[in-house]
């Protein structure tokens, strides 16, 4: 059994996560960790006190980590200091702040991933293939959607298709991004040529999928060296 400590543990992820971790036999949250200043602190998440203490990671055998850029920050610091393994989800990292990340996985293993969905990887995988087959003759541009409050624009999620396409095709490949309502995430790409059009969609109905996702993610890279790695080495 792992020891299991959840950065932003009072948010929609964060708690999804505490919550389908608590059904799971091979693991224990030991730490719902939040931010000074939460009005939840103190309070109850489940049998545990919600902490804004980062030293609680002594308590872990890894910390998964979906909050946002500037409180990732912090918590590289002390998964660093207690040499914790790392599932990290967060999005919109900026260069020094992903630089850092992969600093710190010189000391620990780190599981860094913009998407931890099972399906979203499988894509991944997917598309270099079905850009190779069809070949230069196809434009291909990326339409991504999520709910209103989601500040990175476009998604880490669609940012990596991005990338993986252009590897492919040596070309930069248009990104759009479309913020309303409660939309959990929805990525489609689009390969168009002449007289036909491919699409490859994936929609999100609730967050489960990247929930179960990091919990995988978590099992497996305790006890791994040191280093980052992706969800696609989780999912070999």
């Amino acid at each position: 059994m792992i020891k299991l400590g959840i950065a932003g543990a009072c948010g929609k992820m964060g708690r999804r996560i505490f919550e389908l971790a608590s059904f799971d036999k091979d693991i224990e949250v030991t730490l719902a960790l939040e931010k000074k200043g939460t009005p939840l602190i103190g309070k109850e998440l489940g049998k545990l006190k919600v902490s804004s203490n980062s030293d609680g990671l002594f308590l872990v055998d890894c910390l998964i980590d979906f909050t946002v850029p500037e409180a990732t920050e912090v918590n590289l610091d002390y998964v660093a200091r207690y040499k914790r393994a790392l599932v990290l989800g967060t999005t919109g990292l900026s260069a020094d702040q992903i630089k850092k990340v992969e600093e710190i996985a010189q000391v620990v293993p780190v599981v860094f991933s913009p998407n931890f969905s099972v399906g979203v990887n499988s894509l991944f995988k997917l598309l270099p293939q079905i850009s190779t087959s069809l070949g230069p003759d196809y434009n291909i541009e990326i339409v991504e959607a999520h709910h209103k409050s989601k500040k990175d624009s476009p998604s880490g999620t669609a940012r990596k298709m991005g990338q993986i396409l252009a590897e492919v095709t040596k070309k930069e490949i248009p990104v759009h991004a479309i913020r309303l309502g409660d939309i959990v995430g929805d990525h489609t790409v689009i390969f168009c040529g002449n007289s036909e059009r491919i699409e490859l969609k994936h929609q999100a109905h609730s967050r489960d999928p990247f929930a179960f996702g990091a919990l995988r993610a978590a099992k497996w890279v305790v006890g791994k060296p040191a280093g980052i790695y992706s969800m696609q080495d989780v999912l070999k």
